[in-house]
């Protein structure tokens, strides 16, 4: 009898944990709050977070992004896609020019939200061009030693000649 109290109660057990990971989804609705930063060029980056608890937004929230320069410029309305730096992050792409802007960031229903900012763009930094050393192939460690696979596949090369030389020897005696 004990013995089949104790598998019922493993059951039961295991029924209640296989629900607890699902609790959590039940959460995630409601008003969205968005932080919203430039990227250090042309673009905006924007985290979206439920407000409720405070857990990032795990599906695509539509996201569009107006913004407002010096001398009147514009941009927008741009819809924001989700990023591959995790979850609840999105990005414009560069769409801003160099200069000072105010950038606002909206959410629909069912998730609305909203986040005014201001945004510095700046020219995007390009890596310097190697140095000519740097590039040339004789300085690198394959160009060194790149010889040696020439040579290791000639040795292979031989080395299957002597073989089948070797075999046919052998079965014409």
């Amino acid at each position: 009898m004990r013995v089949f109290i104790r598998g019922v109660a493993a059951i039961f057990a295991a029924a209640l944990l296989a629900l607890v990971p699902g609790l959590p989804a039940y959460a995630h609705d409601g008003p969205v709050t968005l932080d919203v930063a430039g990227d250090g060029a042309g673009g905006v980056t924007v985290r979206a977070i439920y407000t409720k608890d405070k857990h990032p937004v795990e599906t695509g929230v539509r996201l569009v992004l107006n913004a407002t320069g010096e001398s009147g410029r514009t941009v927008g309305p741009i819809q924001l896609n989700p990023s591959a730096e995790g979850q609840g992050f999105y990005t414009s792409g560069p769409v801003l020019t160099p200069g000072s802007w105010d950038v606002a960031v909206t959410s629909p229903a069912p998730h609305p939200g909203k986040a005014l900012v201001k945004v510095e763009a700046k020219v995007a930094q390009q890596m310097p061009p190697a140095p000519a050393a740097d590039r040339d192939a004789s300085s690198t460690l394959t160009g060194r030693f790149g010889w040696l696979w020439w040579l290791a596949g000639a040795v292979v090369v031989i080395l299957a000649l002597g073989a089948i030389a070797q075999s046919r020897a052998r079965s014409r005696q």
